[in-house]
């Protein structure tokens, strides 16, 4: 062989495997500390204990602790700058079916950008949304409640986790279908709406089901719908939206792991397939069947597909409610 082709494919070998090298190097690295799990709004919903019950079984394949840190305040927009701008490669956050498929149409401007500065990751599971009302709300099915809502309109009130959120989202697309109108109270957090919802200073709400479980058994909270397509299991007494005159209606809040845009490629990969593992395994599907949550897993691009198709249906969803940031 030519002597100076020998030396320019030893060159173009040497090249090729220098840029392989530390990706593979990285993906065995990753995590080399513990990881920060960031959910977007305050302690006591369906984010937090979605994102607990991935990270306990994230800790124990990654080799290093995750560790969930609530951090709400502006419908999720604080979380998610911060995250945006994380490039250690051991900070991640909780995409939501509001911070990726209701803010980017709700605010006129966001500090992040929902599709570029973030790799979707994979998601996690499906949280059918309840609809509750306090024991002292004279209606015990979703026929009464419109019908109560109806003869006031806009004195009945309910809470939400505030300007975008799932359940403010749930609450808007029944409204819109049913046809009736009340009053919506946003809070900062799901735990904090549950507070004043308990106590009796809110009328109605609608919250996923991991939130309301035991409060519904307890007695202290009266479900009288569900947003699921089918009954669930945890509550066969109780019908559907659609079972109650609204076919074709459906409801379900989503949560799934979001890296930076600034993650390499390789993390983002072996992140994907231990959320996926996490989510199928005994501890964590124990854990979300308690409170009727659904897990899905999936890759990078079937997540990035979802967040697609999910942000063509609420944007008329938001711009037919004409939810607006306050």
């Amino acid at each position: 062989m030519d002597p100076t082709r020998r030396t320019l494919l030893d060159a173009a070998g040497a090249a090729t495997l220098a840029a392989v090298l530390p990706q593979r190097a990285l993906a065995q690295a990753w995590p080399n500390k513990p990881v920060r799990f960031v959910v977007p709004f305050a302690p006591g919903g369906s984010s937090e204990i979605i994102a607990r019950a991935c990270a306990v079984e994230l800790s124990k394949t990654l080799g290093q602790n995750v560790f969930v840190e609530n951090k709400p305040g502006a419908s999720g927009n604080i979380a998610m700058a911060e995250v945006a701008r994380a490039d250690d490669q051991h900070a991640i956050i909780l995409g939501h079916i509001g911070t990726l498929a209701v803010n980017p149409y709700m605010f006129a401007k966001l500090p992040y950008d929902a599709n570029k500065d973030f790799k979707p990751v994979s998601l996690l599971a499906k949280v059918p949304s309840l609809y509750v009302v306090h024991p002292d709300v004279p209606a015990k099915n979703l026929k009464e409640f419109v019908a109560l809502a109806k003869a006031k309109p806009g004195s009945t009130n309910y809470g939400s986790a505030g300007n975008g959120s799932a359940g403010h989202l749930a609450m808007e697309y029944l409204k819109l279908t049913a046809g009736f109108t009340m009053t919506h109270i946003p809070y900062k957090g799901t735990g904090p709406q549950l507070t004043d919802l308990l106590a009796g200073r809110l009328e109605a709400a609608s919250v996923g089901a991991s939130a309301l479980m035991q409060h519904i058994k307890a007695g202290k909270l009266r479900c009288i719908a569900t947003g699921s397509a089918q009954r669930l299991p945890q509550l066969p007494d109780v019908p559907t939206v659609a079972e109650q005159g609204y076919p074709g209606f459906e409801m379900t809040q989503w949560y799934g792991i979001l890296a930076p845009a600034s993650m390499a490629h390789a993390n983002v990969e072996r992140l994907a397939a231990e959320a996926q593992k996490a989510m199928k395994s005994q501890g964590a599907l124990e854990r979300l069947n308690q409170d009727a949550a659904l897990s899905v897993g999936g890759t990078p691009a079937q997540f990035a597909q979802f967040i697609g198709e999910e942000q063509k249906r609420w944007k008329q969803v938001v711009e037919r409610a004409q939810i607006k940031a306050e």
